[in-house]
């Protein structure tokens, strides 16, 4: 039987089905964009809308491809199923797919049909290289990432993700941290979320990798070095949460320093990683250019590194969990950068909330029993005055007042909620 995830996203694309403008979601291969649209379909006709009035089509398939060879032949198709006073809603998979895919629906669009449009995509650079500039004022962008931990929760059919954000029993923190640790070695892609056995799992994500590299890298961005490129995902893999020093990694693999910066640019836009940007406001005493490098999926970046050793005998528990709170932190909305001094004080995460408040966070991967903070983030506090910081960690859940600033102590699955509640 297939497990349906509801994603966290849902509601706000079910809302968007009442308005004009055309949806764009966009997201990893195998995130979970077709079953979404699969979804939204199942919800319009649980709403009264007849089956006969929504159409999918995905465009990887060849004679779905045909429908859309012409913008006039696709005009006269929509024309033909359109009733009085009826409202078609047309789910097009891998859009990017079609010849000029931003005319040919902004054409469509400009002739006012009562046609509601859902497009999806895999990779961000063709989108924007096809699809945005022409739907100007015409779209709204949604992106789908691979499960995050609490849709990741609902697709254990557990119902914890009802308690998070609670005080919590030793049972259920147990419960919920064992959970934890497999998302932080396997990740959030669905299929593989999905599949319980280890080995199957470490067979799935190959294939994703694999495909990534033959239908985006090699297949779209026309990359002539496939391997060197995979070796910089490799290396970038080793080194998440630290800082990326470009001319180094350039004489490793042997690349100029304009090539590897868009190689990185390709990696970011085909969402496999993130860079976070230094916080500062003091150029001579901060650093102001390195970016810090996070994978967008933990399951990937241990298939590129081929470590697959359970969590808790891990060297990299750290960066796991630091990698873990970044994605959070994205998967929110906020713009997160890091802060770190030239004489090396630091502080893993600084966001700001939407009344301008600086927050820092730090991550932790030990079970605290008592209140602790670092050298460096007492050092943040001194210097920036912040009214909240929270410090992710995997046992304690307290809250103390250090330096004027109230500092929560809180478990990783928390932190969505907390920060939403706190906001």
């Amino acid at each position: 039987m297939t497990i349906l995830v509801k994603r966290d996203c849902f509601e706000e694309l079910a809302n968007h089905l009442k308005k004009p403008e055309i949806g764009v979601i966009v997201g990893p291969r195998q995130a979970g964009k077709t079953t979404l649209l699969k979804q939204l379909g199942d919800f319009l006709q649980e709403k009264g809308t007849p089956r006969e009035n929504i159409y999918f089509f995905n465009l990887d398939v060849i004679s779905d491809r045909e429908t859309f060879k012409s913008q006039q032949e696709f005009i006269l198709f929509l024309r033909s199923r359109l009733k009085k006073d009826s409202q078609l809603y047309i789910f097009v998979d891998e859009a990017q797919r079609i010849k000029n895919p931003g005319i040919f629906f902004k054409g469509i669009y400009d002739l006012g049909l009562p046609a509601k449009f859902i497009l999806t995509g895999s990779s961000a650079l063709e989108i924007k290289a096809n699809i945005h500039e022409a739907l100007t004022g015409r779209k709204r962008v949604f992106h789908l990432q691979p499960f995050n931990f609490n849709e990741f929760l609902r697709s254990k059919k557990s119902g914890l993700e009802k308690i998070i954000g609670r005080r919590l029993s030793e049972t259920d923190k147990n419960r919920l941290l064992e959970i934890l640790r497999e998302y932080l070695v396997f990740g959030g892609y669905p299929k593989v979320a999905l599949e319980s056995n280890h080995e199957e799992k470490k067979k799935l994500l190959e294939e994703l990798y694999s495909s990534y590299l033959e239908k985006d890298i090699v297949g779209f961005l026309r990359i002539k070095s496939p391997l060197v490129f995979s070796k910089l995902t490799g290396l970038l893999a080793s080194q998440i949460g630290q800082l990326v020093n470009i001319s180094e990694i350039g004489q490793m693999l042997g690349l100029d320093i304009k090539t590897l910066n868009t190689y990185l640019h390709y990696l970011e836009e085909t969402f496999i990683v993130n860079l976070a940007r230094p916080f500062y406001k003091n150029y001579r005493k901060e650093i102001t250019k390195m970016p810090k490098v996070y994978f967008a999926d933990l399951g990937l970046r241990n298939f590129a590194l081929s470590r697959f050793k359970p969590y808790d005998g891990r060297d990299d528990q750290g960066s796991l969990l630091e990698n873990f709170v970044f994605n959070e932190l994205c998967g929110l909305g906020f713009h997160v950068n890091y802060w770190r001094t030239k004489s090396k004080a630091e502080v893993d995460f600084v966001i700001q909330t939407s009344e301008g408040q600086t927050v820092p966070l730090e991550a932790k991967a030990a079970a605290l029993k008592t209140p602790y903070l670092s050298r460096s983030f007492r050092s943040f506090l001194a210097q920036y005055l912040p009214k909240k910081g929270y410090l992710v960690n995997l046992g304690l859940q307290k809250t103390v007042k250090a330096d004027g600033c109230q500092v929560k102590y809180i478990l990783p699955f928390d932190l969505p909620k907390l920060l939403l509640r706190d906001a």
